[in-house]
Order: structure tokens, then sequence, then C-alpha cells
């Protein structure tokens, strides 16, 4: 099987259908770094059985997810598996709350450094790529490092009541 360097996306369908397959990948391969970056992850498949079978596949020793979005209410709504997932795989999970951007200044991106960059271009039809382009994922992470300096840590493993 050849692996297109660049793969259109062209609706939610396809979007969540690409999340699925990058991370399959990212658990049979152990990339060893991936990126998430939403608004809210509201239309992310991340309560699917399978995407945390994924995820559970990938995750280990010397791996890192790094979460950025503005906030994680709607996770904690939609995607109780993940917050579960999450919260078992503390230690490898960094997530961060983006300050002081708007919903529309908040890129769609998965990102695993020198794998792959899947991005949203246009997020209200959900229409983007997924690039094996070196370009690309280099432009990719680059603009999830410019956003992730103005967060702060958020969506703790836990939450201690009073």
């Amino acid at each position: 099987m050849q692996v297109q360097d660049i793969v259109r996306i062209a609706s939610r369908n396809e979007f969540q259908s690409a999340v699925r397959d990058a991370l399959a990948e990212a658990g049979a391969a152990r990339w060893r770094e991936l990126w998430f970056c939403d608004p809210n992850f509201a239309h992310w498949p991340l309560n699917e059985v399978g995407v945390i079978d994924s995820l559970t596949q990938w995750a280990g020793a010397n791996r890192r997810l790094h979460l950025l979005a503005l906030d994680y209410d709607e996770v904690l709504r939609r995607h109780p598996r993940f917050v579960r997932w999450r919260a078992q795989w503390s230690h490898v999970v960094h997530a961060r709350a983006l300050q002081d951007l708007q919903t529309i200044d908040v890129p769609v991106l998965l990102l695993a450094p020198g794998a792959l960059a899947l991005r949203l271009l246009d997020p209200l039809r959900h229409q983007g790529r997924v690039s094996r382009v070196a370009a690309d994922i280099t432009e990719d992470i680059e603009l999830a490092d410019v956003i992730s300096q103005r967060s702060v840590e958020s969506f703790p493993a836990t939450t201690i009541g009073l």
C-alpha cells in the first residue's frame, strides 16, 4: 500500500475518518508525539472505542500528547471515554487552554511531527487536508507552537472537590 502525500478532506465524515486513520497509524507506528488543536473538540470522534483503543496502543513511555483548546467543556460533555483515558494516561497528556484568542483564530489540527499534518483549512465546512509533505508538517507545527505560547495549563486529569 502506498501512502499519498496529500489527501483532501471535504466533509465532517471525512474529517472524522481521517482522525481515526491517523490515530490508528500513530498506535501502530508508535509516533513519539501528537498535537491536537481545536476550539473545543466537539466534532472529533474522541468518544469512540476504536479511537480510545488507538490512543491506548500509542501511549507509553516517552510519548506526549499536546492538547490545545479554548476550553474543554465540550470534551467533558461529549467525550467521557476520552476523559477517562486522559485521567489514566495523565503522564502523557499535556492540556492547555488558549488565551486571548477567538474561535476563528484557533486552527483545527492533528499533528505528528515527522509523519503527518491533518488540518481543516475551512472548519465550518470541514474542508482540509492530510499532508505528509515536510513543509506542511513544519508549517503546522510552527503554528501550533505559536498559539501554545498563548496558553495556560488546563483540563486537569482529576478534579478535587471541597
